[in-house]
């Protein structure tokens, strides 16, 4: 796991591809529902009753690219804070104290 920056903006493009595909599907949804005559907001609201879980299986690979990136964006993280609490304590930066 590399400290790239690319890493981070794969995470970023990935994560709004995912979240604009899953409101078009909502969107598809409801657009279909309105054109049989269903009210808007039944439609909306059917829409994303049907959109979220179908999103989930219709989306799964960039689901599981968004979820891989969160968790190495997580890791980092806790490394990061595991670093800064040593320091505050007052360990050595290669972990002796």
């Amino acid at each position: 796991m590399s400290d790239n920056p690319e890493t981070a903006d794969h995470l970023a493009r990935d994560l709004t591809l995912y979240v604009l595909a899953r409101f078009l599907l909502v969107g598809v949804i409801g657009g279909g529902l309105l054109l049989v005559n269903v009210p808007l907001l039944v439609a909306l609201l059917i829409g994303l009753v049907v959109g979220l879980p179908l999103g989930l299986l219709l989306f799964r690979p960039l689901n599981a690219r968004v979820t891989a990136g969160l968790a190495r964006r997580n890791e980092k993280r806790a490394r990061a804070r595991a670093e800064l609490r040593s320091q505050l304590r007052g360990d050595r930066v290669d972990g002796t104290a």
